[in-house]
């Protein structure tokens, strides 16, 4: 007896789940979207009370001057003005001197807070309970006005009367180097907890295997802990520098001409405030950007070993889409 099926009922049609969830809240999205590119790059009746007028047929006909609702014209103006750019250059150095002393020093406190001394991981603690307990601002204007308790800075041997160096504090706490310092110094409370959690997520099998083939500690550290931590201390890390990149607009406030004190100058001049913060929103979002880029490749680097297949760079991803996209319209094709 023959068991054949008729091709209809053999080969049933496959078709698709509807998932009208994902279709709605997409169509919603893409409204929201939409909207917010008119409204963003959308014209708006003078402010001024401008009027264009012209003559139709001997008659006179005016209405009002349209301008961009963000001012994207003046923005385009000051994005390239030599104060904004040699603020931009203030900021990215405050940020690299700050975070070189933050992970450096932050580096060190993690040791001291593992450490079995309890003097040693006394003072980290109390160093990272101290930092991270008083605010940036504070303390920027503590560094600012450190001369006030230091008038002289020196360095020599406790309650003895031998000094080997003595410093002005108003020489050397410029506006510059305080803001510096107490940057470099907070991010180190913090780096130090983001470098000791990555410590303690190796394997304690790890040092003992590294011991026991004769490693000292500091190759153990160099060579075994440090690269399977990094994966855990990176990406933290980089939220860190692009955190550190917009908290260094705190400087303004003692006088530094940083980027977000360069574009307050400006706009105090012109009193085109608008304008000119989206002229500083412009370039932290481009330095941002760029951040971001730099920080996804570093994590692809240290991802090495702990995953089979490596996660696709944003190049590799449009690739994939475009086949994909490709791949759908030949079958698409050859189905019509």
């Amino acid at each position: 007896m023959s068991s054949t099926l008729p091709e209809s009922e053999a080969s049933p049609e496959v078709v698709p789940l509807r998932h009208w969830g994902r279709l709605v809240g997409a169509l919603v999205t893409l409204v929201g979207v939409a909207m917010l590119v008119h409204t963003i790059f959308s014209k708006i009746p003078s402010r001024t009370g401008k009027t264009i007028c012209h003559l139709v047929k001997g008659v006179k006909s005016c209405r009002p001057a349209l301008e961009w609702r963000f001012s994207w014209n003046i923005v385009g103006s000051y994005l390239f003005n030599p104060l904004v750019m040699h603020g931009l250059w203030l900021t990215l150095q405050i940020t690299f001197w700050a975070m070189l002393i933050g992970i450096t020093l932050g580096l060190v406190i993690a040791m001291m807070r593992l450490s079995h001394n309890r003097l040693m991981s006394g003072i980290a603690w109390f160093y990272t309970w101290f930092f991270r307990g008083t605010p940036v601002y504070i303390q920027i204007l503590f560094w600012f006005a450190i001369a006030y308790l230091y008038p002289t800075i020196t360095v020599g041997i406790p309650f003895g009367p031998w000094s080997f160096l003595n410093i002005n504090s108003v020489t050397l706490f410029t506006p510059l180097i305080a803001a510096i310092t107490a940057l470099g110094l907070n991010e180190a409370a913090y780096f130090s907890e983001i470098a000791r959690a990555g410590l303690i997520s190796v394997d304690e099998g790890q040092i003992e295997a590294a011991t026991s083939i004769g490693m000292t500690p500091s190759q153990t550290m160099r060579m075994v802990i440090l690269p399977q931590a990094m994966r855990v201390i990176i990406p933290p890390t980089g939220n860190e520098v692009i955190s550190m990149l917009k908290t260094t607009s705190l400087a303004a406030t003692i006088g530094v001409i940083e980027l977000t004190g360069a574009v307050s100058e400006i706009s105090a001049t012109n009193f085109k405030t608008m304008p000119l913060l989206l002229v500083a929103c412009v370039w932290y979002l481009l330095c941002t950007t760029i951040l971001s880029i730099g920080q996804f490749y570093v994590e692809r680097y240290f991802a090495r070993g702990s995953l089979r297949t490596q996660p696709p760079t944003p190049i590799q991803r449009l690739r994939q889409d475009l086949k994909g996209f490709g791949a759908k319209r030949r079958k698409s094709a050859a189905v019509a």
